[in-house]
Formats: C-alpha cells, sequence, structure tokens
C-alpha cells in the first residue's frame, strides 16, 4: 500500500521538453549518472530556435564538468571556449569610471576581520593601492593573462558558444542512452485533479508518455506555466530591464579574459570574445528606450565584421513561486530568469539539476520533496536577485532617467540591510549555500562606488611598518604570479584550439 503523500508511481521514465543549453544539460547529467535506471528522451524540433546567447559562465560550471568527467581540453576545443576570469563593469559607478568583479579572493583575511578592513587602514594612512591590485584573477584580467596553477591557484570560468555546447552535450548525453526525439509538441495532457503530466501528443500524433517530465522549453513554459499554471513573480520593481538585441561579430584581435559590461544611458551592453567569433549585445529597459535607438547603440559600439542580423529577445525578470509542480520540474528559462549581468543563467540551470539529482524521486514524487525542491531554488534565486539588483541601486550615476530611476528605487529589505552593514562597518557575511562569497559583493560594493565608513579594530594594532609589509607582500606575491603567466590568447592557441567544426558550424 502506498503512502498517501506519494503523487505517483515510481520514476522510470523521463521526457525532457525542450532542447538548448538545459535541454542537453539536463539530459547529459540524467543519462550520465541514472542513465542505467532510466528512459530519457528529450523532444525536440529543428524548426524551434534556441535563445543560445548565454555565452558566459561563472566557475561552478567546472564542478559540473567535474561531475560528468568531461575533458576541459576537448571541451573547449568543441565550443570555441576561451577562458574568463571576471567581469568589467564600464561606465557602471560613473561615466569613464571601470572595475572588475574577478572570480578570485583578494588578499588575506584575519580570523577577525576580512581583508577590506586592513586594505581601507591602509588606504586611509596612504600605505595600500587599489584593491584590486591584491587579487591575482583582477590581475591577470587587466594584463590579459591566464594559465593553470597548481593546485587550483587560479579561479576561472569560460565564454562559450551556447549552440556548440548544447551539440556537444547532446552527443554526450546519447553517448550514455538518452535519446533524442524530432517533433513539435502539440498538446499537453494533464489530469486537472492530480495535477499531473500524462504525455506530450506531437504534431506526427506520436504520444510521449513518462513519470516525470523536465520542462526546458524556454520562458513560454509550455508545461510548467501553460498546462500547469504556475505563474511568474514578477521582480520588475526592482530589475528593469526587460529586453535584448543580440549579434555575433567576427573576432579582429586577441579574446580578453574577461567579459565587458558597458553601461549605456538606458541598459548596458556587453561583449563575450570567444575563438572563432564575439557575442554582443544590448540589454535596456523599453520603458526607457525604444528598440531602434538600443539597435543603433549596439551597431555603431561593436567591432568587426557583423555575422548574423540582429535579433531581439523580450524576457520578464522574476521567478515561479513553484518550479516543481506535480510530475514537472521546470529548468532553465521556463523556471524563471534574471537578466544575464552576472553570467548566472547557466549556473541556475546546473543547479536545478544538481538539486534534481540530489532528489531525485526514484521511489515516488512525494509532496514534502516537492517543497523542499521549491523552497530551495526561491532562497537562492533570491540571493542572486538581490546581487544583481545592488549593480543598479548603487551607483553615482544621476545623468539620464534610467540611472536616475535606478538610484532613488526602493530595494528588497535583505538587500538593503546588506549594504548599510557594509557602508557603516565595512563587514560582509555569506548566507549559507548562498552563490556569491563575500569577495565578490566587496568587489562589486567598492567597484559601485561605496567606501565604509569604518574599519575592524583588528587593523589598528598594526603599525606602518607592519601594515605596509602585510599589504605590499600580498600585493607583490600577485604581481610575480601574473608576470609568470602566458598572453590569454597564446595559451588558449596552444592548450585548446578550436578544431570541431562539427559543433561550431550550426545544423
Amino acid at each position: 500500500m502506498r503512502d498517501e503523500h506519494t503523487l505517483g508511481r515510481p520514476v522510470r521514465r523521463v521526457v525532457i521538453a525542450g532542447g538548448g543549453t538545459a535541454g542537453w544539460m539536463t539530459a547529459a547529467a540524467l543519462s550520465r549518472t541514472l542513465g542505467k535506471a532510466l528512459d530519457i528522451r528529450l523532444v525536440e524540433s529543428d524548426e524551434i530556435g534556441t535563445v543560445g546567447v548565454g555565452e558566459a559562465t561563472i566557475p561552478t560550471l567546472l564542478n559540473f564538468h567535474d561531475l560528468l568527467q568531461i575533458n576541459e581540453q576537448e571541451f573547449m576545443a568543441a565550443t570555441g571556449a576561451t577562458f574568463k576570469l571576471g567581469i568589467a563593469f564600464e561606465n557602471w559607478r560613473n561615466v569613464n569610471e571601470d572595475y572588475i568583479h574577478s572570480f578570485g579572493l583578494t588578499g588575506t583575511d584575519h580570523w577577525t576581520a576580512g581583508f577590506q578592513h586592513f586594505w581601507r587602514k591602509g588606504r586611509e594612512r596612504k600605505l595600500a593601492s587599489d584593491y584590486g591590485d591584491y587579487c591575482l584573477e583582477l590581475k591577470a584580467a587587466q594584463l590579459n593573462r591566464f594559465g593553470h596553477l597548481p593546485r587550483q591557484g587560479i579561479n576561472y570560468a569560460y565564454h562559450l558558444d551556447a549552440s556548440a555546447y548544447a551539440r556537444y552535450l547532446r552527443k554526450y548525453a546519447e553517448g550514455y542512452g538518452a535519446q533524442r526525439i524530432e517533433g513539435k509538441i502539440a498538446k499537453v495532457h494533464a489530469d486537472a485533479a492530480s495535477g499531473h503530466i500524462g504525455a506530450l501528443q506531437l504534431e506526427n500524433g506520436a504520444m510521449l508518455e513518462a513519470d516525470l517530465f523536465i520542462d526546458c522549453t524556454g520562458f513560454r513554459g509550455l508545461l510548467i506555466g501553460e498546462t500547469l499554471g504556475q505563474e511568474l513573480e514578477d521582480w520588475s520593481q526592482w530589475l528593469h530591464n526587460d529586453s535584448a538585441i543580440a549579434v555575433q561579430t567576427a573576432s579582429i584581435g586577441p579574446a580578453v579574459p574577461y567579459t565587458r559590461s558597458i553601461a549605456h544611458d538606458w541598459g548596458w551592453q556587453w561583449r563575450i570574445p570567444l575563438q572563432h567569433r564575439v557575442g554582443n549585445g544590448m540589454v535596456f529597459s523599453s520603458k526607457f528606450v525604444d528598440d531602434d535607438t538600443a539597435r543603433a547603440a549596439l551597431m555603431a559600439n561593436i567591432s568587426g565584421a557583423q555575422l548574423v542580423q540582429p535579433r531581439v529577445i523580450r524576457f520578464q525578470p522574476g521567478q515561479r513561486r513553484q518550479v516543481w509542480s506535480g510530475n514537472c520540474v521546470a529548468i532553465g528559462l521556463s523556471s524563471g530568469f534574471l537578466e544575464p549581468i552576472e553570467s548566472t543563467s547557466i549556473h541556475l540551470i546546473q543547479r536545478g539539476i544538481v538539486r534534481l539529482l540530489q532528489m531525485f524521486p526514484s521511489a515516488g514524487i512525494f509532496q514534502s520533496e516537492i517543497d523542499e525542491y521549491n523552497r530551495q531554488a526561491w532562497a537562492e534565486i533570491e540571493h542572486i536577485r538581490d546581487f544583481i539588483i545592488l549593480h543598479y541601486k548603487v551607483t553615482n550615476r544621476r545623468d539620464t532617467p534610467f540611472w536616475r530611476h535606478c538610484a532613488q528605487m526602493n530595494v528588497p529589505a535583505s538587500l538593503r540591510r546588506r549594504i548599510d552593514l557594509f557602508r557603516e562597518t565595512g563587514r560582509v557575511f555569506r548566507v549559507s549555500n548562498e552563490l556569491f562569497a563575500e569577495n565578490s559583493w566587496i568587489q562589486v560594493m567598492l567597484g559601485q562606488g561605496i567606501m565604509p565608513l569604518q574599519h575592524h579594530p583588528s587593523a589598528d594594532l598594526m603599525g606602518d611598518a607592519e601594515l605596509s609589509h602585510f599589504l605590499d607582500s600580498i600585493r607583490n606575491n600577485v604581481a610575480r604570479t601574473v608576470a609568470q603567466l602566458p598572453p590569454h590568447q597564446q595559451y588558449v592557441e596552444n592548450y585548446c584550439a578550436a578544431y570541431r567544426e562539427e559543433y561550431l558550424a550550426p545544423k
């Protein structure tokens, strides 16, 4: 006799609705870890395009690749990937004022206080240089250098061709038994009483039945939204951008090891250097600028031959309260979307997959498990949401209606507490399982213009000579290590030059 809290039968058949990065990351992870116990099918149509512009990643992707035992050199060659050490924010704090949010650690913490307190005291005594001088990854990014270091001594991520990545993962997943089915979904058969999906009916009449369905249908949310009615909680009161225009250009120079985020009067522009091209885009608010003006600004600020026509992408910032409903789990854009300023989209796909693997309902779907999955997903994205809002709220820009509106807006209480704490005390405390660590918050808050009013008293215990030696030793060690790294472009060419045309050439 089955427990009354069980919502279904044991899960043996899984259908993934939609391909792209989300679908094939899901298929790859499920087939690699549970493929021997599951029938995994993915349905997608060559006639339906994917967003395919999620080309910048963060270091957590290395953990995902470790899980799948993916060879880094092969993956990078197959996706035209380059290395990424952080994001350069240009014109964000103010016009012509730039900073880098790097993936590294800055300085050396004391058990009582973070490095920022000693650095601030050093600035007060005129003993410290720029905060970034004490971070290996940041200085390497500024000097366009990269190299692997012993004992994982450098933190990095990738710039990659998202469409090629999906094709690479498709081949990987099929190697572990996942089956791809070509076709368009014509109808979703669901039971209104139980909230369960029974089958997907394709245009050719085929019926795909499963015990668990994964919605990777993008912004549309065909299963989780249109069928099961799980609505998106709108966060546009804090995140005003709702549109993007993307275009690809030919590479005309060495690839830099960082993403460029260039603020404009009503949004911002990205530049992502791959081996074989550059990804460009403009993210903006339709309330402050029209498509034609945004497109003209983008096209006036690109380099290299244009490879494709610009395309407009609409989105609504927010998250579905229930990303797992009944026997359907939404992963990727179908679960919600935060704008790409901190390259978190692929990370959120990865987290949804890993969380599903940790709670995989082999014996049947329990409501307690659904509730816990949704609770964790919501807490995680709220922390990321706050970090992204920070970039807009904390700024010295007042030169356009967009930036004045961002500076004046109310923000979530959870973010307000963090801002006030850092401004007044210089302290940052990371929430358990939060994506962005203390140094990320510090780099962005300093970069956007907040200088703490005070520092921890531990920093006062050092005399000038001791503090100067402490700071100089860190900065000099960073400089020595960076000087030993080869130019990024040279390292990429020697380590993982693109050679897999079957991946890089769209089908």
